[in-house]
């Protein structure tokens, strides 16, 4: 590449990935590359997401529209990157000869290169660990990610500092796993011991979102520190996928019932006010209609505050792969329908607790159309997966002002506030 060659990334899949894409643009920035829009490009980077078969798609889907662009001499050159190109390689080659490079995915270590922020600079992700060392029969991320490798702590503290020095006002920790964070380094698990360190670095930060941890580590320590930490947003981030036994351990989640309702409780009563979120997924191989039901009925007990869910992708080199009893994708389909709705009903009901209450909203933009309204999130609410809060305010705010903001109204999963400053 020559200096004033200027380089775009479409950045696809996970925050993980987001992080990926960081590092690689910081990286040829470092180069004197320029960096602009992905369709004013020289050189155009798709970072791919290969994690089930709509990811692969939408993957497969932006190499073809950049190999349409090429074509037209829009752009130059085509870097794939990421999990799909680090999952078929040959196969990618063979079929995508216009494609220039071929680059897998990073390990933690590119980390300690400064990244070029994709993301707004109030609300940022950070890496702590890469690969996963969980052997969940329907993932395929140990296959593409490798073992479970811990960044060190030193380079993780670092980072904070740099990104509160810039004025992050929430810090987004991402991995695959968090809870498993340290087991390599330390001989067992330690995020408990790092998020005090990262408090302690964080002068200007005011939020410490934690996404993703696994429950069968989300230990009394753990706990206690997100309860205690003013910090560490009350939202806890715990995918269950199941909660029948038997489809448990089919999915070798090394957990059961008994042991999940023991830890919500826990959690409920440690962390009063916190906002429970979880992901589920949908027509397992041989789940039956009778623990479909299960779920649905636990999902109606325990009303999480927030809830997601997959349909059961198939993907070679799992074990759940080759089990037997797959289940058709119509009826895949219904069941995610029903677990849909069964937690839309109950997001009304958490959404109405909040009527006449304050809270605090950190503002992500404004409306375009509305110069009195502002788009923004609660501390329960994580970037682009959870609800918004419209906040109606007289005084004009910008993107990361921390606001007090009174709930006047709801809508299906997000909330309506108004933003007065006392004089």
């Amino acid at each position: 590449m020559k200096s004033e060659m200027k380089v775009g990334i479409l950045s696809l899949g996970c925050p993980r990935n987001l992080v990926d894409s960081e590092t690689m643009l910081g990286r040829l920035k470092s180069k004197n590359r320029r960096i602009v829009d992905i369709k004013d490009a020289d050189v155009a980077i798709v970072n791919t997401c290969a994690f089930i078969e709509d990811a692969k798609r939408e993957s497969i889907d932006a190499i073809l529209n950049l190999i349409g662009l090429k074509r037209e001499g829009a752009i130059r050159k085509i870097i794939v990157a990421g999990c799909l190109a680090q999952r078929y390689p040959e196969e990618l080659r063979k079929n995508f000869k216009e494609v220039d490079a071929f680059v897998g995915t990073l390990n933690i270590n590119h980390n300690e290169i400064n990244r070029y922020l994709l993301t707004p600079r109030h609300s940022v992700y950070l890496k702590i660990s890469e690969g996963c060392a969980n052997k969940c029969s329907y993932c395929v991320i140990p296959a593409i990610k490798g073992p479970f490798v811990s960044r060190g702590m030193a380079s993780i503290i670092n980072e904070v500092r740099r990104l509160d020095r810039l004025g992050v006002k929430e810090l987004n920790i991402v991995g695959q796993d968090i809870t498993l964070y340290g087991r390599d380094i330390f001989g067992r698990p330690s995020l408990a011991g790092l998020l005090k360190k990262i408090v302690a670095a964080a002068d200007n930060i005011k939020w410490i979102r934690l996404l993703y941890m696994n429950p069968e580590r989300l230990d009394d320590e753990l706990i206690e520190v997100i309860g205690g930490e003013p910090k560490i947003c009350k939202y806890i981030d715990m995918p269950l996928q199941h909660i029948n036994d038997r489809i448990l351990k089919l999915m070798n989640r090394n957990t059961s019932r008994k042991r999940i309702t023991s830890l919500i409780r826990k959690i409920r009563k440690a962390v009063p006010g916190a906002a429970l979120r979880t992901s589920l997924i949908a027509g397992f191989p041989s789940e039956t209609k009778k623990e479909f039901e299960e779920l649905v009925d636990f999902i109606g007990e325990v009303k999480f505050e927030r809830l997601g869910a997959f349909i059961y992708s198939r993907e070679e080199g799992t074990a759940a792969y080759h089990l037997k009893g797959q289940v058709p994708q119509k009826t895949k389909e219904e069941r995610f329908d029903r677990i849909m709705a069964a937690q839309q009903e109950i997001a009304k009901g958490v959404n109405s607790g909040f009527i006449n209450k304050e809270i605090d909203a950190l503002i992500e933009e404004k409306d375009a159309k509305d110069a009195g309204l502002y788009l923004a999130r609660s501390q329960y609410d994580a970037p682009e997966v959870d609800g918004i809060v419209y906040v109606r305010s007289q005084k004009k705010l910008k993107p990361g002002d921390l606001v007090r903001a009174r709930i006047e109204d709801t809508l299906e999963y997000d909330l309506v506030a108004r933003y007065e400053p006392s004089q």
